[in-house]
């Protein structure tokens, strides 16, 4: 069937996604060649600049590496963040990517901290599930993943304190059993030491700087659903890429 261009979400974008799917769902392994820009031009009915958009917005994603023989798959570096894998459930059924795998640490209802407690608005020490997750990839730890959500959801999703694989990522079954989606999300980066029980899941010295994500995601009712934090592996990096094209309309 021939591809064709929705005018709900940016032409580029809907490439790109096509693209990204067919990488997630292994369609285009690893090392293989996309088409070239003329041809998903073509193909797309597009100008050969939005299809080079697309194909940049993926290579900074980490997706793909282009050369002068062409653009191939490449996600062996790609570090995958929580919000990554929020985006990738929703556009193609799955939060990991190719080669990747998860262990799953624990899962238990505990006391809130006092960083917790902050980010649900309630009491220190109120109750809260607790997973603890590592994610693996072929070159090893891409991140140790510690979340905790509202400790109410275990009546409704009991395996979200199991540490038995999900049916579907957090984000997905929260949605499906309570109807509580996510739409908002605020990111913290920054380096921290590794603190002791977490070197040896990592795999380097106690107190060695190690670049951290914190997420903390709202529904569309402006309650908090989930706040994570990842320490990410051993040379491991993060990157974005965001449209700042603010050219004022020319309508008026």
């Amino acid at each position: 069937m021939t591809p064709q261009i929705q005018r709900t979400v940016p032409p580029f974008m809907q490439i790109a996604d096509h693209f990204r799917q067919k990488i997630t769902d292994r369609a285009l392994p690893e090392g293989s060649q996309l088409p070239a820009i003329t041809s998903i031009a073509s193909e797309w009915g597009v100008a050969s600049a939005t299809a080079a958009k697309a194909i940049k917005h993926l290579q900074a994603e980490g997706y793909v590496r282009s050369t002068s023989q062409g653009t191939f798959v490449d996600v062996s570096k790609k570090q995958t963040t929580g919000p990554d894998r929020l985006q990738m459930l929703r556009v193609g059924g799955t939060g990991f990517r190719p080669g990747e795998r998860v262990e799953i640490l624990s899962a238990t209802i505990v006391p809130a901290s006092t960083e917790v407690a902050q980010a649900f608005g309630t009491a220190e020490g109120s109750p809260v599930i607790q997973r603890q997750r590592r994610y693996f990839d072929e070159d090893g730890v891409v991140a140790l993943s510690t979340s905790w959500l509202p400790g109410e959801l275990a009546e409704s999703i009991p395996e979200l304190i199991s540490t038995e694989p999900l049916p579907k990522m957090t984000f997905g079954l929260v949605e499906e059993r309570t109807g509580r989606r996510v739409v908002r999300r605020h990111d913290v980066v920054a380096l921290r030491p590794v603190p002791e029980e977490t070197a040896t899941l990592l795999g380097v010295e106690v107190g060695a700087p190690a670049l951290t994500m914190t997420n903390q995601y709202w529904d569309q009712h402006g309650a908090t659903t989930e706040y994570a934090t990842d320490f990410l592996g051993e040379d491991r990096q993060l990157s974005a890429e965001y449209d700042l094209d603010m050219t004022p309309s020319r309508n008026g």
